[in-house]
C-alpha cells in the first residue's frame, strides 16, 4: 500500500535524523494522506512527525485523524503544542473532537484554546447534539448591501484567507442579519460597478442552528450546494456548514441505519471505541426482544403437536418454510428502508409498493416451491429419503406453503416501514431480523394450515 511505503521512508529518515529531508517531504504531501501514513507507525513516530509540520498542516492533518489517534497524539503534545493545534482546527471540526472526550478533558482543553477560539467553541458546544450548530463554523465572509462587485472583491482579497470557503459570500445587514448569498463566480463575473444586491443568483437557502443535520443533508442534495448559511430564530447570521461536513454526517447516519439493520442499537462511536459493556447492552436488547418473538414460533409448533406426531416428516421442512419468509421479509424491508431514505418513495406510494410486492410474493413463491416439490420428488425416486407413499401431496404442500408464506414475507417487510414512518419512528428500526421473527411465526401457521387442508384424509 502507499501509506505503508510512505511511512517506511518516514522511519527510515527519522532514525537516521535527517529532518530537513522529512520536512521537505511532509511539505510535498497532501495532508489526509499524512494522517493516513501516520496510522502505520510507533505513537512517538508520530509525535516527531508532527512536530515537523508547519503550523497550518499540523491542524489540518489533526482534523483528519481519527478520534483514537488524536487521542494518542496529543498526549505526547506539550501544552503550548496542544494549543496551537487545537487554535489551528476548523472550529466544526474541533467541535466533535471535543464531542468525543470526557467532559473533564474537553474543560481542560478549552483552558489552553485562545480567547477568540474560545468563545467559537463554547458557541458551539452549547447546541444539541446532531444539531446544524454542531456543524457549522464561524469562518466565512460578509458583505455589506451597498457595496460594488469591485468593492466586495477587494474586500475578499483582504480578509478571505484562512475562511473555510469563499465559494459563496454573505450579505448582511448591519445588524448582522443575512438578507442574500451571492457566489463568487458571480461577483467576478459581473460588471464592477454593479451593486451586489442587484447580481442575478439563485434565491437564498438557509438552515437554523438548531435543524437536525439529516435537515441539512436534504438541502444539501436539493440544491446542490457547496456551502448553507445558518442562522438563529431572527435570520441573524452565526455560520455556515460546507460539503465536507455533509460528508461526514451522510457517513455517519448510513453507518447508524446499517447497525440498525443489523438488528442492534447505533454504537454511535467505531467499533474498537465502544466499550464491552456497553457493546453487550446495544446488542443484548434487541437479542432479547427477539428471543421473546421467537418464543412464539415454539408455541405456533406447540399448537400443532398433534399433526407433528402423526407426521412427523412435516417437521422436516419447517426450517426451509420460516427461512425462506424471513428471507424474503428481511429483502423486501432492506429495499424499502433504503427508498424511503433516498426519497424515492413517500408515505402515499404505500399502496403500489403494496401491489408490486404481492405480485412480487406470488412470483418468487411459486418459484421457490416449484423448486421444493421437484426436490421432494427427485430425493424420493433417487431413494434418498423416504417421504411415503404421499410424496406428491406432501410436494404440494410444501409449494402452496411457500407461496403463502413468502408472499407475507414480502408484504410484512415492505409495508412495515411505512407504518413506522407514519407513526414518527425511524423505519430502519424495522430491522431484518424483527421482520424474520415476525414472519417465522406467522409462517409455521401457514405452513401446518396448509398441510390441513392437503394432507386431510392421507397424512392427517
Amino acid at each position: 500500500m502507499i501509506e505503508t511505503a510512505t511511512s517506511s521512508i518516514w522511519e527510515d529518515l527519522i532514525h537516521s535524523q535527517r529532518w530537513e529531508e522529512l520536512r521537505a517531504r511532509l511539505r510535498a504531501t497532501h495532508s489526509s494522506d499524512i494522517a493516513e501514513a501516520m496510522g502505520q507507525i510507533h505513537a512517538k513516530e508520530q509525535a516527531v512527525v508532527f512536530r515537523l509540520l508547519s503550523r497550518d498542516q499540523a491542524a489540518q492533518v489533526f482534523s483528519y485523524l481519527p478520534a483514537h489517534r488524536q487521542k494518542e497524539l496529543l498526549r505526547a503534545l506539550s501544552t503550548d503544542e496542544v494549543k496551537s493545534v487545537l487554535d489551528g482546527m476548523p472550529p466544526d471540526d474541533r467541535t466533535r473532537f471535543f464531542e468525543e472526550l470526557p467532559a473533564t478533558v474537553t474543560r481542560q482543553l478549552l483552558e489552553v484554546l485562545s480567547p477568540e477560539e474560545l468563545k467559537n467553541a463554547r458557541q458551539l458546544l452549547g447546541y444539541p447534539e446532531h444539531s446544524v450548530g454542531r456543524y457549522m463554523t464561524p469562518d466565512y465572509v460578509a458583505i455589506r448591501p451597498e457595496i460594488t462587485a469591485s468593492q466586495a472583491l477587494e474586500h475578499i482579497r483582504k480578509v478571505g484567507r484562512g475562511m473555510e470557503t469563499l465559494n459563496v459570500i454573505y450579505i448582511l445587514d448591519e445588524n448582522g442579519k443575512l438578507l442574500e448569498d451571492v457566489r463568487l463566480g458571480s461577483l467576478v463575473l459581473a460588471d464592477p460597478q454593479t451593486v451586489v444586491t442587484a447580481i442575478a443568483d439563485p434565491p437564498l437557502v438557509s438552515l437554523l442552528a438548531t435543524d437536525d443535520r439529516e435537515r441539512a443533508l436534504e438541502l444539501f442534495e436539493k440544491y446542490d450546494r457547496v456551502a448553507l448559511p445558518v442562522t438563529d430564530a431572527l435570520g441573524n447570521m452565526l455560520g455556515i456548514v460546507t460539503a465536507d461536513d455533509m460528508l461526514d454526517i451522510a457517513e455517519s447516519e448510513a453507518t447508524e441505519d446499517i447497525q440498525k439493520l443489523g438488528g442492534s442499537e447505533a454504537l454511535e462511536a467505531p467499533y474498537m471505541q465502544v466499550g464491552l459493556w456497553s457493546m453487550i447492552r446495544k446488542r443484548g436488547g434487541w437479542l432479547s426482544a427477539l428471543f421473546l418473538g421467537e418464543m412464539l414460533t415454539a408455541t405456533a409448533m406447540s399448537f400443532f403437536e398433534q399433526e407433528i406426531a402423526r407426521a412427523v416428516v412435516l417437521a422436516l421442512f419447517v426450517p426451509l418454510i420460516i427461512s425462506s419468509g424471513g428471507n424474503s421479509g428481511s429483502q423486501a424491508a432492506s429495499l424499502i428502508i433504503r427508498a424511503l431514505a433516498l426519497r424515492e418513495l413517500s408515505l402515499r406510494d404505500w399502496f403500489r409498493v403494496f401491489r408490486r410486492e404481492l405480485i412480487s410474493g406470488l412470483a418468487l413463491g411459486s418459484f421457490l416451491g416449484v423448486i421444493g416439490f421437484f426436490r421432494i420428488v427427485a430425493w424420493q425416486h433417487l431413494h434418498l429419503t423416504n417421504y411415503g407413499q404421499h410424496y406428491v401431496l406432501l410436494g404440494i404442500t410444501v409449494w402452496a406453503s411457500l407461496i403463502g408464506v413468502v408472499m407475507f414475507g414480502t408484504l410484512a417487510g415492505s409495508m412495515l416501514p411505512f407504518v413506522l414512518r407514519r407513526l414518527g419512528f425511524d423505519p430502519a428500526a424495522s430491522s431484518a431480523p424483527f421482520v424474520a421473527t415476525l414472519v417465522d411465526v406467522t409462517g409455521l401457521c401457514i405452513y401446518f394450515m396448509v398441510a390441513l387442508v392437503i394432507l386431510r384424509g392421507t397424512l392427517l
